[in-house]
């Protein structure tokens, strides 16, 4: 048999691809080396993370009850349910991918697959070598943590993602190696479940893709809450002692210190997995890792596609991954295409208080030429932040001071992963400022903060 498609891996990218391809009539068939389909995301990435962070949330409210007007005695963590309930709803949507898979008749293929010349996947499992045939392949095979050279993980003390979350107590302290998104998601949970955190970071800020502003209010969050926070900080001589592990830290003012937690966790970024692709001898481009593809998500290679964390000067988010099977699929079946636009690209950060974000940051616009004008309003001027009790952060708006251009915006506060929604529509949409100061927002919501921030571009904010 041959397929019109088959795509190498099931995690959000492989599996939307697959889907889409069916719905355009493709015949389709996905490849996944792990028992369940998914992939990181899914099974020790985006899913079970953000269950975690929900738990601490709710945790949080039960460790201050008064605040609410409730009195709860003797209230207590039980740290094995909520590892059990992150597994429930992993497999719930691991259940949830297949079935898709068998509604939209697309074939599943268990094995490690790779490219095998013109046209060929091999999969490789327990029965052997098997070659199947394609018209058009989309390589979505995925990455994994990168590690600190001479450190290996373990299940008791050195963690990337995938260890910490097999833990079944609260650690009594961690050290944290590098604050991105992951780094600073696992203080955020560890720490309001208990744990004593310090997060090292050896560039100048936390979250160093953010705007500086954010970043800063961050670390003051943090800090306030009982995180030690160390940018700008080297983390060597790791190693196991007696009680956990220790390293050795060189600070920002050049002064060492040792450190030692029960455990510690590395997240200092994500390696793509193409180093068993098959792509010898092929025409698919390979830099640092990174596959290089067009404005379709096309290889070097005839007929070969990549998309998601493997693909060069993307982002390694879940929803660029989706995004990018999109455009491989609708050019495979002829209809229309749309480049991924990287400044439309939301970025959205689970820790307490939230972080969202699109388009540039007030440097890059600066960088870029623009005669800029910002817009802030702080959370704690919006009524509805004041009933949550979330009374940190901002929404910071990047605009062109000529026409009102909307360049970015970068929201740090309750639930900022949702409130980018607007602004990502809006610059999708190429609405200006004066189009948003113009939407009427709902009162009391913590997306009227967005209306107040468009409006204070101009100074016109109502609340401060």
């Amino acid at each position: 048999m041959t397929y019109d498609v088959i795509v190498i891996g099931s995690g959000p990218g492989g599996y939307s691809a697959a889907v889409r391809a069916a719905q355009y009539g493709l015949k389709t068939a996905i490849v996944e080396k792990d028992k369940m389909l998914g992939g990181t995301c899914l099974h020790v990435g985006c899913i079970p993370t953000k269950a975690m962070l929900h738990s601490a949330e709710v945790w949080g409210y039960f460790k201050n009850p008064e605040a609410e007007g409730i009195s709860c005695e003797n209230a207590r963590l039980n740290f094995p349910a909520v590892s059990d309930r992150k597994q429930k709803i992993v497999v719930k949507h691991a259940k949830g991918v297949e079935f898709l898979m068998k509604k939209n008749k697309v074939d599943i293929i268990k094995g490690y697959g790779k490219l095998a010349g013109k046209g060929t996947v091999q999969v490789h499992s327990e029965r052997g070598a098997e070659s199947y045939e394609a018209r058009n392949i989309i390589l979505a095979t995925g990455s994994e943590a990168r590690m600190i050279p001479g450190v290996t993980p373990d299940p008791m003390r050195i963690f990337t993602n995938i260890e910490i979350l097999n833990l079944q107590h609260v650690p009594a302290s961690i050290l944290i190696i590098g604050a991105g998104a992951v780094g600073v998601e696992f203080a955020s949970i560890f720490s309001r479940f208990g744990s004593k955190v310090t997060v090292l970071e050896m560039l100048p800020r936390l979250v160093p893709v953010e705007d500086e502003e954010v970043s800063k209010e961050l670390e003051r969050y943090f800090k306030k809450h009982g995180i030690r926070c160390e940018p700008g900080t080297k983390a060597e001589n790791i190693r196991h002692t007696e009680n956990g592990v220790a390293l050795s830290a060189t600070l920002s003012n050049g002064t060492v210190e040792e450190m030692e937690a029960e455990c510690l966790l590395v997240a200092v970024g994500r390696k793509p997995n193409t180093e068993n692709i098959g792509s010898e001898g092929t025409g698919v481009q390979i830099e640092r890792g990174f596959i290089k593809v067009d404005g379709n998500q096309q290889t070097g290679e005839p007929g070969v596609y990549a998309i998601g964390d493997i693909v060069a000067g993307t982002p390694q988010l879940a929803h660029v991954a989706s995004a990018e099977g999109m455009i491989a699929c609708a050019h495979i079946a002829g209809k229309p295409t749309k480049p991924i636009n990287k400044n439309r690209i939301p970025g959205a950060t689970y820790t307490e208080p939230g972080i969202g974000s699109v388009g540039l940051t007030e440097a890059q616009a600066k960088a870029q030429g623009f005669d800029v004008k910002v817009g802030k309003f702080p959370f704690a001027a919006n009524s509805k932040a004041g009933i949550l009790g979330m009374h940190d952060g901002f929404v910071k708006v990047v605009a062109d001071a000529k026409f009102g251009e909307i360049l970015g915006v970068h929201i740090i506060g309750p639930h900022a992963y949702e409130l980018i929604a607007e602004a990502v529509t809006a610059m999708e949409a190429e609405a200006t400022v004066d189009t948003m100061i113009n939407t009427i927002h709902a009162h009391p919501t913590t997306y009227e903060a967005l209306g107040e921030a468009f409006n204070n571009v101009y100074g016109m904010a109502i609340n401060i």
